[in-house]
């Protein structure tokens, strides 16, 4: 077992990461805020910089960003900064995924990122305290709530190959949802502030980030127990969608039917573009609250893109003189920036609390983290819709005191509390620990590929179905048998779906993976009876077999398919 003494908590966001460190001596969390090449923050921007051949990392975070840009700027091709790639990890639709199209293989820049803020981690901690990173840190590495077995492998294998573990099962590596870290942080912190941190509060936590925002509503079940009341919802609807408005606001002033001056900038001088949007955050998203009606703010073309002039037709060009290359963004046209992103998270609190609702449970608290909730509109949004309303009265609307940092410091307390038990455990001991997250509510429908003896056809025999409350280490059976009298093995595909219903045709069944089981006592024939289980543990999900004539436990592998 492994002599932990450090846990790290890693935020690997989809627009910006951070990683907050703990002693498990001291227990004091401290957030990082020092960065290398970049002004002091909770958060470094995800992005990563290539050379020409699209092989090595010049630079990453804020100095992969172009800074002001001059006349004299060289070209900052679009193909060698790569951005949002932990969105091509998610379940993207085509049309997203064509929007935001990548120059290198999303694993490639997903394993490069995490080697470079690994530098950094490994920098911070090491120097913190005389450790051996690869013997002594556990990594506590957060994931979107929507994330599968097969996208925790890719993020284990990604991890492995930069260099943050050793081997790729290592037990220095282990999982937490992001939505979960952040309830973990506010069940400590922002809870007791507001003397509800008791046996039976029911609170929802809203984590709005850059590319997604996740939903997520739990109960505390005592002081060190969290469980969950509902689904999981996330969907595609962060503050970086509010900058893509932004500069199709700008497309509709520089293109013309002939001319496409943003689509040149995008891909030749993407440095420029970058700027723009840096520009519009610092002075407009970040500044909006919805309350000053005359609230505006003019941009200088001229001044954040030095080369944009040359892109535009002679028509653009004389109408942008006119108005001396100034572009300003007045409040109504700000406000249409964000409303559709707003309504879309207004929407999934609406279901969230209906929900609730449904249940027979009363949502006490709605707490807001992630970047995106510092946003004073998305604010005021939230509470003028909820904060007195009759459906659902008596909710605590709050925002934590670092609510950027929310996340990667839940990932650390679950960390702490995990790595303080399991330093003298052996793995039978640690199956009948309790962990700060008891139960969550599944996601999907699980089940195994079986053949039917009437026909001879394959169906799918649903195991754990979605919507069903699955306590930590709870098990889910069935009973299964050799298909034919003379079977050694058997090897079962375990299917899982988003439907509570489905057959295996069904075009939206996905494998999980396979489980394979060693059938002895080939003189039994089919009567060799097995009790297949799925055990859904903190974070990975775990199948065995054992024979119910003679009680063995068969020795068994689980494999995930990593192949897209």
């Amino acid at each position: 077992m492994p002599d932990i003494r450090v846990v790290v908590g890693l935020d690997f966001g989809t627009t910006y990461s951070g990683f907050t460190y703990c002693h498990l001596e001291d227990n004091d969390h401290k957030t990082n805020e020092r960065w290398p090449n970049a002004s002091d923050s909770y958060k470094i921007h995800t992005v990563l910089k290539y050379d020409e051949r699209l092989n090595n990392v010049q630079s990453w975070g804020q100095s992969a960003l172009s800074r002001r840009p001059d006349r004299r700027v060289a070209v900052n091709k679009k193909d060698n900064v790569v951005e949002l790639f932990k969105l091509h990890l998610g379940n993207l639709n085509d049309a997203l995924k064509e929007k935001y199209s990548l120059s290198v293989d999303y694993k490639k820049a997903i394993t490069d990122y995490l080697r470079e803020i690994g530098k950094h981690i490994k920098d911070t901690v090491t120097v913190a305290w005389e450790i051996d990173f690869m013997e002594n840190v556990l990594l506590v590495l957060t994931v979107p709530a929507e994330y599968t077995q097969k996208e925790k492998a890719i993020m284990r294998e990604c991890a492995c190959n930069a260099g943050l573990i050793n081997e790729i099962d290592s037990k220095k590596l282990e999982f937490t949802t992001e939505p979960e870290a952040a309830a973990i942080y506010c069940k400590d912190n922002v809870l007791r502030e507001h003397d509800l941190a008791t046996s039976g509060t029911i609170f929802m936590i809203v984590d709005c980030g850059g590319g997604t925002v996740d939903l997520t509503t739990r109960k505390l079940l005592n002081e060190n127990q969290l469980g969950e009341i509902t689904e999981r919802a996330g969907d595609y609807c962060g503050s970086s969608f509010i900058d893509d408005a932004f500069l199709d606001h700008l497309k509709t002033i520089l293109n013309d039917r002939d001319n496409r001056p943003m689509d040149l900038l995008r891909n030749e001088y993407y440095g420029q573009m970058q700027y723009m949007v840096q520009e519009f955050c610092q002075n407009v998203k970040f500044e909006f609250t919805g309350e000053d009606l005359t609230f505006n703010y003019e941009m200088d073309l001229n001044e954040v893109s030095p080369v944009i002039a040359q892109y535009v037709s002679d028509e653009v060009r004389q109408r942008m003189e006119e108005t001396e290359w100034l572009i300003k963004l007045d409040y109504e046209t700000i406000k249409s920036m964000f409303d559709p992103v707003v309504e879309r998270i207004l929407r999934m609190i609406r279901v969230q609390l209906e929900n609730c609702h449904e249940k027979g449970s009363q949502c006490s608290a709605m707490l807001l983290v992630g970047g995106f909730s510092q946003s004073e509109y998305l604010q005021k949004r939230i509470k003028d819709e909820f904060l007195d309303n009759t459906d659902h009265p008596g909710i605590n609307i709050s925002v934590p005191t670092n609510p950027v940092a929310a996340v990667s410091r839940g990932a650390a307390i679950y960390g702490v509390s995990f790595a303080n038990v399991i330093n003298d455990m052996n793995d039978d001991e640690m199956d009948g620990l309790m962990f700060v997250i008891d139960s969550r509510v599944l996601r999907y429908t699980y089940g195994i590929k079986v053949l039917n003896p009437g026909d001879s056809a394959f169906s799918f025999h649903p195991i754990a179905r979605k919507g069903v409350t699955a306590r930590i280490n709870d098990e889910f059976t069935a009973k299964v048998r050799p298909t034919l009298p003379f079977q050694k093995t058997g090897v079962f595909e375990i299917y899982f779906i988003n439907k509570y219903e489905a057959n295996l045709d069904d075009p939206e069944m996905r494998i999980l993976g396979k489980l394979k089981i060693d059938w002895p006592d080939k003189h039994l024939g089919i009567n060799r009876p097995t009790t297949f289980k799925l055990t859904f543990g903190r974070m990975e999900i775990t199948a065995r077999a054992s024979n119910d004539i003679n009680g063995q436990n068969y020795h068994t592998s689980f494999e995930v398919d990593l192949e897209d």
